[in-house]
């Protein structure tokens, strides 16, 4: 383990993620197709020093500095390697638009950790990493399928120990997310839930969960039907976003099996087979559309390899 000479970079695709996936609240994410590419450089300065540059229109507002994400996280590796910080420079590649429930923070947090982690000869284990990127994020359900990949069911079990588990996602099972042009952030999302929920909500999201999860094992469009409904976070939620229910309604009318926030919000996830993701699409896009706001709504894949790097060559 050595230090990183000035201009050492290391390149770090990481992949958007949908979480909750209507009853998973907190513990569900899977991995999607669209990724963040960071290419971080050691730069001259002090470990206070952080420049962010962004490539994409939609992180004009992103900011460097010591309260960045991605430095944030890198100052936790090297706090827990026992090394002393070095002055970073990000530059983003931005594909994953911020604050539209696709786990845009979490991208930040596990580049962080991983190309500080990178930069000085892999110190600390994928399991540390992962550690970290719970503790910095505060809840599993995208860090860990961002860093890992693939449908990730994560608890903290009785050991105090985060177990993960990946569940099967059958390939016949297809994700349309609609993304609007409005933001939700994710802190003004929790501020619409209650602090508790009535035992009958909990169990009918038990259900859920365990209806879904073997949906998506076997590709039975009928259980997932069944499974993507949620009491714990959607009724609360679904008010915050201009056109959601409409949104969900159109998927639903258009052949979707099931829909659900993605994530906090405001994007909606629809999973439906491969043949109805056409007009799936074609109906959310429209049914925002005539709530005066626009939107995509790409056909998105299950991400199966999680973050992937590689060193690059000083420059210069």
């Amino acid at each position: 383990m050595s230090l990183p000479r000035i201009g050492q970079k290391v390149v770090i695709d990481v992949p958007s993620t949908t979480a909750n996936i209507g009853p998973g609240f907190d513990c569900l994410g899977a991995a999607l197709d669209l990724n963040n590419r960071f290419v971080m450089k050691r730069i001259e300065g002090d470990g206070e020093r952080f420049e962010l540059i962004i490539e994409g229109s939609e992180g004009s507002h992103l900011r460097g500095g010591p309260d960045n994400l991605v430095y944030r996280a890198a100052q936790r590796v090297w706090k827990a390697a026992g090394i002393s910080p070095v002055a970073l420079e990000a530059k983003v590649r931005l594909a994953v638009p911020p604050a539209r429930g696709l786990g845009s923070s979490a991208t930040a947090i596990v580049a962080g950790l991983i190309g500080a982690n990178a930069l000085m000869g892999d110190p600390l284990s994928k399991e540390k990493l992962l550690e970290l990127a719970i503790d910095i994020e505060g809840h599993p359900d995208n860090v860990v399928p961002s860093l890992l990949g693939g449908l990730c069911m994560t608890a903290k079990a009785a050991s105090q120990r985060w177990r993960v588990v990946r569940c099967e996602w059958m390939s016949s099972v297809k994700a349309v997310v609609a993304i609007p042009s409005i933001r939700l952030s994710t802190n003004e999302a929790r501020r619409a839930m209650p602090k508790t929920i009535p035992i009958g909500d909990a169990v009918v999201n038990l259900g859920a969960l365990t209806l879904l999860l073997q949906g998506l094992r076997t590709g039975n469009g009928d259980l997932i039907a069944d499974g993507m409904h949620d009491r714990l976070h959607e009724p609360y939620r679904w008010r915050l976003i201009k056109g959601g229910t409409e949104v969900r309604d159109a998927a639903l009318k258009a052949g979707a099996w099931g829909c659900a926030i993605s994530g906090a919000g405001p994007s909606v996830l629809a999973l439906c087979p491969e043949e109805r993701s056409a007009s799936v699409s074609q109906a959310m896009v429209r049914a925002w559309e005539a709530a005066g706001v626009a939107s995509r709504a790409p056909l998105m894949n299950l991400q199966t390899e999680g973050s992937q790097y590689h060193h690059e060559n000083d420059e210069g």
